[in-house]
């Protein structure tokens, strides 16, 4: 064994969490103490390219390779996960609506020039979903439109399950894990990729973003907080009868620290399903489910729409009734979830919440500008709690089922 193998070897046998946080640590200092380090910023850049450009393949392998092989028994499980995707993400938001109404907060609205295009109407969101469910399904892969991958892969998936012979199907099984394994490749890199990611924000913002909007960034990351630490494990224990704290804590430290800093869904798709196998969860259920949540379960996003929307408000001396709170809360949680399918994601989603309150254009997007400001921590506060609620709630349904059948669960 040469002395490269055995260094390799050495860093292996880390606990990948310690790996991570020595690199977070290392980050942190040089970007508070070194500037200009450019092939540390690299590092980072690397790190979630790589994640991206094998997230969409991963996706379309497994999900087409799942649906082929999967026998009977796995629509409760769906069912039960979108329920769990879509309750979580409409708490989240009632939580955002009473958290704003204890804790009012005005904004100071910045000159602002923001160009991007706002969907004006909820339809708007769903028209651009409908377009993206229908795009080329290699140009879906190659742009990473991960609910035209889904749809595309399931029906190939389906059609393989019809027609496929066995060896053809070993090879597209044999393709996914080969995918997977240069997935977990990239995963043990994450220590260096970390310490890029965390230098950039570092250096470019030092900890000043801790005082610029402070209050605001304190609601939006307590409603976050309370949804991930308190309402989803209700949710899980009432699913499970026990308790899914030791569940959360793994799902927060191995996937939610990771998202913090990658502030990607997509390139956090490869680390929950490698978390979801530790968890011994399905494979036929997790590989559907998981970039299935990617889509649809937005609690980080539906917290953001409603708290900027009622901050507006605010702001403007609108008086929002309890009533119009929670319609908004119903809308932020179907808006939410066509986030994934809208330029600038969640931030631009709020003039189209605005506008229930008859709020101008010219107002609200003044709004996502100060969204962009704070985004350092916001985006990086919602991609963690979506992401790490993904595995959460896939675990959730896949041992619920299983308790159903009377197999015994552990985590």
């Amino acid at each position: 064994m040469n002395f490269l193998t055995k260094c390799i070897k050495a860093y292996r046998d880390v606990n990948l969490m310690l790996r991570i946080l020595i690199g977070l640590i290392i980050g942190a200092v040089l970007g508070l103490t070194v500037s200009d380090l450019t092939f540390i910023t690299i590092l980072g850049k690397l790190f979630v390219g790589a994640l991206k450009a094998m997230a969409p393949v991963l996706v379309a392998l497994l999900v087409m390779s799942s649906i082929a092989k999967a026998g009977g028994g796995l629509g409760k499980r769906f069912r039960t996960v979108i329920i769990l995707y879509m309750s979580s993400t409409l708490i989240a938001a009632v939580v955002a609506v009473f958290a704003s109404r204890i804790f009012p907060i005005s904004l100071i609205l910045p000159s602002s020039d923001v160009s991007e295009a706002a969907p004006s109407e909820l339809g708007d969101v769903f028209l651009a979903l409908a377009g993206d469910l229908m795009s080329n399904p290699v140009s879906a892969v190659s742009s990473a439109t991960y609910l035209s991958i889904l749809f595309w892969a399931i029906i190939v998936g389906l059609a393989l399950k019809q027609k496929a012979s066995d060896a053809t199907l070993s090879v597209i099984n044999e393709l996914a894990n080969s995918v997977t394994l240069v997935v977990h490749w990239i995963i043990h890199c994450a220590p260096f990729g970390i310490m890029g990611l965390v230098y950039a924000s570092v250096s470019e913002s030092g900890l000043e973003i801790f005082t610029t909007y402070g209050k605001l960034v304190m609601l939006l990351v307590g409603c976050m907080l309370t949804t991930s630490l308190i309402i989803n494990p209700i949710i899980s224990c009432l699913m499970l009868r026990r308790n899914s704290y030791p569940l959360l804590w793994k799902c927060l430290k191995d996937s939610a620290v990771s998202a913090f800093f990658t502030r990607s869904s997509a390139a956090n798709l490869p680390v929950n399903m490698s978390l979801c196998d530790r968890l011994g969860l399905s494979k036929d259920f997790y590989s559907v489910s998981i970039p299935l949540g990617c889509t649809i379960n937005m609690d980080g996003a539906a917290v953001t729409i409603t708290v900027m929307t009622l901050a507006t408000c605010s702001t403007m001396g609108v008086d929002v009734s309890l009533g119009s709170a929670l319609v908004l809360s119903i809308l932020a949680t179907f808006a939410a979830c066509g986030a994934s399918g809208v330029a600038g994601g969640s931030l631009l989603l709020i003039p189209m919440a605005c506008s229930l309150f008859g709020i101008s254009q010219d107002i609200s997007m003044q709004v996502v500008a100060v969204g962009f400001i704070i985004g350092v921590i916001q985006d990086s506060v919602e991609t963690a709690l979506n992401s790490s609620g993904d595995v959460f709630f896939t675990a959730t349904a896949d041992f619920y089922d299983r308790q159903k059948k009377g197999e015994k669960i552990s985590f």
